[in-house]
């Protein structure tokens, strides 16, 4: 996964370069954009654990930790890279975190979560802050292990400070919206894209791998603005109706344990759809399946769902990617909006927050989609050009290079 984080940088640093004269100060920059700026590890509770601060030359750091067997210091390194591209390329004010813990947080008691929760968040503690770094969740964690990190924190520095994590439940001054954000700016980008491809939405089929969260509020919300929603799978397996399936009901039976599949994953992948919304696993979409694939575009709902060899074969075959820092990016800028609001003392309402982040998911993709046509490369080449441009700038802007 660093590997494929580092290569995109790589990749887009021929096209960046021409925007440069002095190509020494602008090699010295990409360098320093490939390397962590902090890179904080130890033991926690026996455990260990990670907290990687990418770059914060545009703002705070930002991002997510993670309690998961698989983590790793390159896992984490990898996604506080990605952080800071997608933050770049939203457009908000903030760089690149990660934080994790190699623990199998579901072989642990509920007092023994809560305790290691608050144990990482006294161990970051003189790294972290609202204008330092911002940890939210991620995989394994919730609102409720921020709350715990939140209480420790602030025991730690002897204040109040909500702003110092978002995701929070809404007692502690999360915010509206959150729940859904990541679905629902997948959602926006999407109908922005149908619009500037002339799609009709009755007639726009779409494909779901994968319905937690993400792809769950993503189908619905998409099915509820018009669009026809074909097949729905989880890590079992997936259901698909030509007529259309309807996201809660799906939900339902899924969670009833009644739901009747009749595809594969691997299946869901392949089918003849406009839009293809791979929102599970990484690598989903890789050299043994590209060539199946014939949806229209794909949406990247989860984090690198797409390896570098299928993303070349998708565009030389005409068909789009939206990259996961845009698709995905919704979560990360209503957290941003969390923070605003924590900061200024102030409750936003549902409707503003959704029309916020309409606004600034909008910008996003039509600056994207403008420079797409202009240089006739990959969504993904540009979004990366953007945000790697925007993070050199601000880094020379500042005399770091």
């Amino acid at each position: 996964m660093l590997a494929a984080a580092l290569k995109q940088i790589e990749d887009t640093s021929a096209l960046l370069g021409e925007d440069y004269p002095d190509k020494k100060r602008f090699k010295k920059a990409l360098a320093a954009v490939k390397t962590p700026q902090k890179v904080i590890k130890g033991k926690v509770n026996g455990y260990s654990a990670f907290r990687i601060q990418h770059n914060d030359a545009r703002g705070p750091f930002k991002g997510g930790i993670r309690f998961h067997p698989n983590v790793s210091e390159d896992e984490v390194r990898a996604l506080a890279t990605l952080m800071s591209l997608k933050c770049a390329v939203a457009g908000i004010p903030y760089g690149g975190g990660k934080g994790g813990i190699i623990v199998d947080p579901s072989k642990l008691s509920p007092e023994k979560l809560k305790n290691l929760s608050r144990e990482y968040a006294k161990f970051i503690a003189p790294h972290i802050g609202p204008w330092k770094d911002v940890p939210a969740p991620d995989v394994n964690t919730d609102g409720q292990t921020m709350a715990w990190m939140l209480e420790a924190y602030e025991k730690e520095v002897g204040v109040q400070s909500p702003a110092t994590f978002t995701g929070k439940p809404l007692e502690l001054g999360g915010s509206l919206g959150r729940t859904e954000a990541t679905g629902q700016g997948g959602a926006f980008v999407l109908q922005i894209y149908a619009r500037l491809k002339a799609l009709k939405a009755e007639n726009t089929t779409i494909a779901v791998q994968g319905y937690g969260n993400v792809g769950y509020w993503f189908a619905k919300i998409a099915a509820g603005i018009g669009f026809k929603v074909v097949a729905i799978s989880d890590s079992v397996g997936g259901i698909y109706d030509a007529k259309g399936l309807d996201p809660d009901k799906v939900l339902a039976q899924k969670e009833g344990g009644v739901l009747k599949r009749n595809i594969t994953n691997e299946e869901l992948l392949e089918l003849p759809v406009t839009v293809l919304v791979p929102a599970a696993l990484e690598n989903a979409i890789n050299k043994d399946n590209m060539k199946k694939i014939s949806a229209k575009v794909v949406f990247e709902m989860a984090n690198g769902p797409t390896t570098a060899e299928a993303d070349a074969y998708l565009f030389e075959k005409g068909i789009d990617v939206i990259p996961d820092i845009l698709a995905n990016s919704g979560g990360v800028t209503v957290s941003y909006f969390e923070w605003v609001q924590n900061l200024s003392g102030d409750s936003w309402t549902r409707e503003r927050v959704n029309k916020e982040l309409e606004k600034k998911i909008t910008k996003a993709f039509t600056d994207i989609d403008r420079i797409k046509t202009e240089k006739r490369i990959s969504y993904r080449k540009v979004a990366n050009y953007i945000a790697l441009k925007r993070i050199i700038d601000a880094m020379m802007l500042r005399g770091r290079v």
